[in-house]
C-alpha cells in the first residue's frame, strides 16, 4: 500500500534539503574566490520593494558564513560533519513553525504524543526510570527550574508570601569548587538569593581525588548551617567535572542529602555513559539522583537540539509553578527535533557514538602511559572518557629539605617559577596539538590543582568533528615530536640565562608567559634619555632582522602580540644540540656590530656636514685669489673677452676632494699631474661578527653536535696544520728523482722523530721547521683531550 504524504511536508522536505546542500556546498567558482572579503553586496541597505527569491537569499547566508573564514578551514569540516542525522534536527524546528499552525486539538494530541514518546527513551537510555522530562535550551536553566521545584517544596507558603519566607529559614544551595564557573551567581540572580546562599564545598585536598568533592567537610558545613538556622535545600554534584572529567561519590552524597532531606542534582559528560552496557559503579550511582541535566547535542553532534533534566516528583501541580512543565502546546513543540533525531538514529546508534568516543579517549590513555615527561589526571582509568594530561619533569632536587629547597631555589630561577613555566609549556603544547590535529577537539583546560592542563574529551567533540581512531593515533606521534623539545628547552633555559647576565651588552628579560628558550634584549651602557630609548628601539630590531636571516632552527620574534616586552627579542622552542654560549656570543656581537655601524653612520654625517662647510670657505677663498690674480678688467663681460683674446690667462686648475677615511679635505693637483686618483688610505676593516664563522656543508649554525666531536675537533686540528705548514714552508731544493709529496694526516704525528736537529741553515728552514714542531704540539694537545 502506497502511503499517502502531505504535499506541504514533501514540499518542506525537498526545500529544506535544496537548502542545506547550497550552504554546505564547499565548491566555490574562481570568480567567486577572488572577490574581495566584504563583498558590495553583503553591505546593508535598504530592503528590496519587489523582494528577492529564496535562492537569492539563501546565496546571502552563504556569504555571511564564509565570506570572513576563507582561509579557515575548521568551519567548513564542522559543517560537513553534520550528517543527514543533523538534517533531521533542522527539519524538526521547521515542522514546529508548521504545526504550531494547526488547530488546538490536534495540536495538543500531536504534542502530547511527542513529549510522551521521547521523554520514555531517554528515561529507558539513560536508566532512569519513572521520570519526567524538561526540555530546555540553556543548560543551565534546567538546574534553575528544579531550584524552584525545591523551593516551592520546601517552603508551603512561598507561593503567597514570597521572599518573606526565605527571611525565617535562609535557604542553602550547595556546588562543588569543581563545577562551572560562575554557575553559583547565576542561580542566585534568576533566584533572587543573596550570594551568601551558595555554598563552596572544597575538594579533597589529602585523601582521594583532588577534584571530588569532600564528603566530610560538606557534613560539617550542613550541620552548621542546620546549627544556625538555615535551611539546606539542594547539592549539585557533577559525573564528570567540568574540567578534569572527574566524578563525585554520588552513592555518600545521596545518603547524606536523604539524612538531611535535600535534593540531589547530577549534571557532567560521565552521565553519557549511561547509555552503555558497563557501568562504571560510581557513575550509575547517578540513576538513585532526585534529577538530572543530559546535553545530547554534543554526545550525538546533534545541531540545535534541546537540553533534557529528567527529575522525579509526585506533584505536578508544583512542577507547573515552577515552570518545569506548560499548559502550552507551543513549548511542548521544544522535543521535535530530539523526537525526530533519537528516531532516526536508534537505540543501535546512541550507543555506538558514545561507545565510540570512550574507545578513543581508552587509546589515548593507553598511549600515554608509554610516553615518559607526561602526567595523566584520569579518575577511572577503565571508563573515564576525558582525558587530562600534562608535560611534567621532575628536577633532582625535589627532595630536599625545605632550607635547601628555599636555597636551591634562590641560586636557581627556573625551579622558583617552577608552576608558571609548566603552565606556560602546557598552552604551547596544547596549541600545538590543536593546530596540528584539528580533528581531535584538543583544547588547554586550568585547573585548580594542577594547573595548564591539555584536554581531550571526545564525548563533546568527536561526533561534531567526526574524530577517528586515526587522529588518536597522529594526535600521538605529533606528541611524541614535542616532547624532546619541551624538555631540551626546559634543560636550556637556565644556562641560557646565566650566559645573557654575564655578557656584556645582553640584557636578561624575565617572561613567565613566554614558551621558549627566553627573552633578551641588547642594552647600552650610556644614560637612557629619550634619544637613547630610540635608538636601542632601532638597534634591537634591526638585531632581530640579522637573527631571522640566519639558517637557524630557532626563531626569533617580537614576542606576544599583547602583554609582551618592548625593545626585546623573543626566542622560540629549541632542540638538545643547540650551542647556547654560540647563541649568546653571536646576539651579542651582531648588536655590537648594529650599535658600531649607527655611530659610524652618525660620525660619518657630523664629519660630511663639516667637510662641507670647510670646502665652501676654501671655494670662497679661492674664488677671491683668483680675481686678484687675474685683475679687474678680466671681470668686465666685454673688455675681459677681448683681453683673454689677446692675452689669455693660464690659472693652473685647483680642486679639492674630500676624504672620508681621513675626514678631510685634500688637493686635487696630485690627480693632475698622475692623470689618475690616488687611493689614499686604506679604510680599517669593518668589524664582524660570529655570523660570518663558517660551517660545515648542509650544518645549520647553533648547532654543537659537530663542534664537540672528536673527529671534527681532529680535522680540524689537521687541517690548521697544513695551512701553517703551506704558509711557513719555503720551496726547499729537492735531490734528483725526488718527488715533494704532501704531509699525509696520520703521518704528521711522526713529525718530530724525522725531523733533524738544527743546524747552520739559513733563518727560513729554522723557522718552517719551528712551525712545524708547534703544530705537532697542537696535535698532540687535542689528542690528549
Amino acid at each position: 500500500m502506497q502511503q499517502v504524504v502531505d504535499p506541504t511536508l514533501a514540499e518542506m522536505g525537498k526545500n529544506l534539503n535544496e537548502a542545506m546542500k547550497m550552504l554546505e556546498d564547499s565548491q566555490r567558482k574562481v570568480e567567486e574566490e577572488n572577490e574581495k572579503k566584504y563583498a558590495r553586496k553583503d553591505i546593508p541597505g535598504p530592503l528590496q520593494g519587489s523582494g528577492q527569491d529564496m535562492v537569492s537569499i539563501l546565496q546571502l547566508v552563504q556569504n555571511l558564513m564564509h565570506g570572513e573564514e576563507e582561509e579557515e578551514s575548521s568551519q567548513a569540516y564542522r559543517l560537513q560533519n553534520v550528517g543527514e542525522q543533523g538534517h533531521m534536527a533542522l527539519l524538526g524546528h521547521s515542522l514546529a513553525a508548521y504545526i504550531s499552525v494547526l488547530d488546538k486539538e490536534r495540536l495538543r494530541k500531536l504534542t502530547t504524543r511527542i513529549l510522551s514518546d521521547t521523554t520514555l527513551w531517554l528515561c529507558r537510555l539513560f536508566r532512569y526510570e519513572n521520570g519526567s522530562a524538561y526540555y530546555h535550551e540553556d543548560d543551565r536553566e534546567g538546574l534553575l527550574k528544579i531550584c524552584r521545584l525545591v523551593i516551592h517544596t520546601c517552603y508551603e507558603d512561598y507561593t503567597v508570601e514570597g521572599f518573606n519566607v526565605l527571611c525565617t529559614k535562609q535557604p542553602v544551595i550547595y556546588i562543588s569548587s569543581a563545577a562551572r564557573t560562575g554557575l553559583g551567581q547565576a542561580l542566585c540572580n534568576q533566584l533572587g538569593l543573596p550570594l551568601s546562599c551558595m555554598c563552596r564545598v572544597p575538594c579533597n585536598t589529602m585523601f582521594g581525588s583532588q577534584h571530588q568533592m569532600d564528603v566530610a567537610l560538606l557534613d560539617r558545613l550542613i550541620k552548621d548551617d542546620v546549627e544556625c538556622g538555615k535551611l539546606p535545600l539542594l547539592l549539585v554534584a557533577n559525573a564528570g567535572t567540568p574540567g578534569a572529567g572527574h566524578t563525585d561519590k554520588l552513592g555518600r552524597l545521596k545518603e547524606l542529602c536523604e539524612q538531611y532531606n535535600m535534593w540531589l542534582h547530577v549534571e557532567g559528560v560521565n552521565l553519557a555513559t549511561l547509555a552503555l552496557g558497563y557501568v562504571s559503579s560510581s557513575v550509575l550511582a547517578a540513576t538513585k539522583c532526585d534529577s538530572m541535566t543530559l546535553t545530547l547535542g554534543s554526545w550525538l553532534g546533534l545541531p540545535a537540539v534541546p537540553a533534557v533534566t529528567l527529575y522525579k516528583h509526585e506533584d505536578p501541580s508544583l512542577s507547573l509553578v515552577a515552570g518545569l512543565t506548560s499548559s502550552q502546546p507551543v513549548e511542548k513543540l521544544r522535543a521535535l527535533p530530539l523526537w525526530l533525531s533519537l528516531q532516526y538514529l536508534g537505540h543501535d546508534g546512541i550507543v555506538e557514538r558514545i561507545k565510540h568516543a570512550s574507545q578513543l579517549s581508552q587509546r589515548l590513555l593507553e598511549n600515554l602511559k608509554n610516553l615518559d615527561f607526561i602526567k595523566t589526571s584520569v579518575e577511572d582509568e577503565l571508563s573515564s572518557p576525558v582525558v587530562v594530561f600534562k608535560f611534567f619533569q621532575k628536577y633532582l632536587n625535589r627532595d630536599l629539605t625545605p632550607h635547601a629547597a628555599q636555597t636551591s631555589a634562590i641560586q636557581h630561577p627556573v625551579i622558583s617559577n617552577e608552576g608558571h613555566i609548566y603552565d606556560t609549556f602546557n598552552q604551547w603544547l596544547g596549541d600545538q596539538l590543536a593546530q596540528m590535529v584539528p580533528a581531535s577537539g584538543i583544547d588547554v583546560v586550568e585547573l585548580e590543582d594542577e594547573g595548564t592542563c591539555v584536554r581531550f574529551s571526545p564525548l563533546m567533540t568527536s561526533a561534531v568533528l567526526g574524530t577517528e581512531i586515526q587522529d588518536v593515533d597522529q594526535l600521538v606521534d605529533c606528541l611524541k615530536m614535542k616532547i624532546p623539545v619541551l624538555t631540551s628547552t626546559l634543560q636550556l633555559r637556565e644556562e641560557f640565562e646565566q650566559e645573557v647576565r654575564r655578557t656584556v651588552g645582553l640584557l636578561y628579560i624575565e617572561d613567565l608567559s613566554w614558551p621558549g628558550l627566553g627573552v633578551v634584549s641588547y642594552h647600552s651602557d650610556e644614560k637612557n634619555n629619550d634619544n637613547q630609548e630610540k635608538e636601542l628601539e632601532k638597534i634591537n630590531t634591526e638585531l632581530l632582522k640579522k637573527l631571522n636571516e640566519l639558517e637557524s632552527d630557532l626563531t626569533f620574534s617580537l614576542g606576544p602580540e599583547f602583554g609582551g616586552q618592548k625593545n626585546c627579542v623573543y626566542i622560540g622552542m629549541v632542540t638538545e644540540d643547540l650551542d647556547v654560549s654560540e647563541l649568546v656570543e653571536t646576539i651579542a656581537a651582531t648588536g655590537r656590530e648594529i650599535e658600531e655601524n649607527s655611530r659610524l653612520l652618525e660620525n660619518m654625517t657630523e664629519v660630511v656636514r663639516k667637510g662641507i662647510q670647510e670646502a665652501q670657505l676654501q671655494l670662497q677663498k679661492a674664488n677671491e685669489e683668483r680675481l686678484l690674480e687675474e685683475g679687474l678688467l678680466r671681470q668686465i663681460p666685454v673688455v675681459g673677452s677681448v683681453l683673454n683674446w689677446f692675452s689669455p690667462f693660464q690659472a693652473s686648475p685647483k680642486g679639492r676632494t674630500f676624504n672620508l677615511t681621513a675626514g678631510s679635505l685634500e688637493s686635487t693637483e696630485s690627480t693632475y699631474v698622475s692623470k689618475a686618483q690616488g687611493t689614499g688610505i686604506t679604510p680599517p676593516p669593518t668589524p664582524t661578527s660570529s655570523l660570518t664563522k663558517q660551517k660545515h656543508l648542509g650544518q645549520k649554525i647553533f648547532k654543537r653536535s659537530l663542534r664537540n666531536s672528536d673527529a671534527f675537533s681532529e680535522t680540524s686540528s689537521v687541517s690548521h696544520c697544513d695551512d701553517m705548514e703551506k704558509m711557513d714552508q719555503r720551496s726547499p731544493t729537492l735531490s734528483p728523482g725526488q718527488e715533494q709529496r704532501p704531509l699525509e694526516p696520520e703521518k704528521t704525528e711522526l713529525l718530530p722523530k724525522v725531523v733533524p736537529q738544527a743546524t747552520n741553515k739559513d733563518t727560513e728552514d729554522i723557522q718552517s721547521s719551528k712551525s712545524l714542531n708547534d703544530c705537532t704540539s697542537v696535535e698532540e694537545q687535542g689528542s690528549q683531550r
